[in-house]
């Protein structure tokens, strides 16, 4: 009778209770949530900047131009930071010099161009993408004020060496 009574008990005390649920569905719900705002946050922070900041097609380049390379010494204080840097002019057209039609060389008024710009940055501002591509961006409109027979399109660097 002993046993009748306590498993009487165990039932009425498990009815008391309610029923059974099982915490199964809210764990799920909870991890798809975390998984969710995880996902949106790397879209946020991470992918859409990156798709962002994509290269510009590169649709009326029809030439390159190949400079040799640059060793400038940069406007830091102290005066001992030097840039060196290897670069090539995506242009709109062809040069005539490289078709063989002779005409005036432009690559004394392209250095010059260049030489310019490059002498006024610090090494602080060239070490970081940004001012890597501020740098394009100057150069890219000094050449193309200054020697607009180029078409100068896109500056490409080739070889980038701060030292410090």
């Amino acid at each position: 009778m002993a046993d009748q009574e306590l498993a009487t008990m165990e039932e009425t005390q498990q009815e008391a209770k309610g029923p059974k649920r099982s915490k199964s569905p809210l764990l799920i719900i909870l991890l798809l949530v975390i998984l969710g705002g995880g996902g949106g946050a790397y879209w946020r922070f991470v992918y859409l900047p990156a798709a962002q900041a994509a290269p510009k097609k590169q649709e009326n380049i029809k030439a390159t131009l190949h400079l040799e390379g640059f060793v400038v010494n940069l406007a830091d204080p102290d005066g001992n930071r030097y840039l060196r840097l290897g670069m090539d002019l995506g242009l709109a057209k062809e040069l005539e010099v490289q078709k063989g039609k002779g005409g005036p060389d432009p690559t004394p008024a392209i250095r010059d161009a260049v030489l310019s710009v490059l002498s006024t940055r610090l090494s602080d501002d060239l070490l970081t993408p940004e001012g890597k591509a501020k740098l394009k961006d100057d150069l890219l409109h000094t050449l193309q004020d200054r020697v607009p027979s180029l078409q100068v399109r896109e500056v490409y660097f080739t070889d980038f060496l701060v030292q410090r």
